[in-house]
């Protein structure tokens, strides 16, 4: 996978103010740690940021550019980013250095590929997942994992244990979830539905008739 390069420089403000002074200069506050290392107050380009990190799909590793020595040089990956509710600009960043010899884990998107049988037939395509918990090396994270929806029919699904990864990447899964499967055809269900209450329209005028008929016909009491 390719990494990414991120410029970013220490900061010594903190608080609201800080951060707020911080992004009318156009520099986001964010926060560096890992398991070997304090956390480090930091400041990342926002632009930057977004245009490489912040449009991209799937878990990146990422090398520190700064002028400082402390910083630069470090791979991290992105842990977590905060943003407005609202405006969605990003409000915080938080990067977690990692060892290049320590297997991690991370979440790689699903890419499901080719036309199932089932839709073919009518059927529905249902992601149930978009991304897996995958073990690897920082440096062999997957850009993502693809999934071959083709041989699917109606009612047929891919689960956990159907995945072959990328060699190095290992998928480790408690329960056997399923990923995607093929519904079946909503007109069917639609067409089945019609048809009972057609069937059921038709039942409730003939037993009334019925009814009538057996009141008409029923003899009177002689006294």
């Amino acid at each position: 996978m390719e990494t990414i390069e991120l410029n970013v420089e220490p900061r010594d403000g903190t608080g609201k103010a800080a951060a707020r002074t911080m992004r009318n200069s156009g520099k986001v506050p964010g926060v560096l740690y890992g398991a070997k290392r304090d956390a480090t107050h930091v400041a990342v380009n926002g632009k930057e940021f977004e245009t490489k990190v912040g449009t991209i799909e799937g878990t990146h590793l990422i090398r520190l550019a700064s002028t400082t020595a402390e910083l630069g040089g470090r791979l991290v990956l992105v842990k977590e980013v905060q943003r407005h509710p609202v405006s969605r600009a990003l409000l915080h960043a938080d990067l977690y250095e990692v060892d290049i010899a320590a297997k991690i884990l991370v979440r790689v998107p699903l890419h499901f590929v080719g036309r199932a049988e089932g839709v073919e037939l009518g059927g529905i395509l249902q992601p149930v997942r978009r991304e897996l918990e995958v073990s690897c090396l920082p440096t062999e994270i997957p850009d993502f994992i693809e999934i071959d929806v083709s041989a699917l029919g109606i009612h047929d699904a891919v689960h956990i244990s159907d995945v072959k990864p990328p060699a190095g990447v290992e998928i480790p899964f408690d329960t056997d979830e399923t990923l995607v499967t093929v519904l079946p055809p909503v007109v069917e269900e639609v067409k089945v539905a019609a048809e009972a209450e057609t069937v059921e329209g038709a039942a409730a005028p003939a037993a009334a008739a019925g009814e009538a008929a057996a009141k008409t016909e029923a003899p009177k009491a002689t006294s």
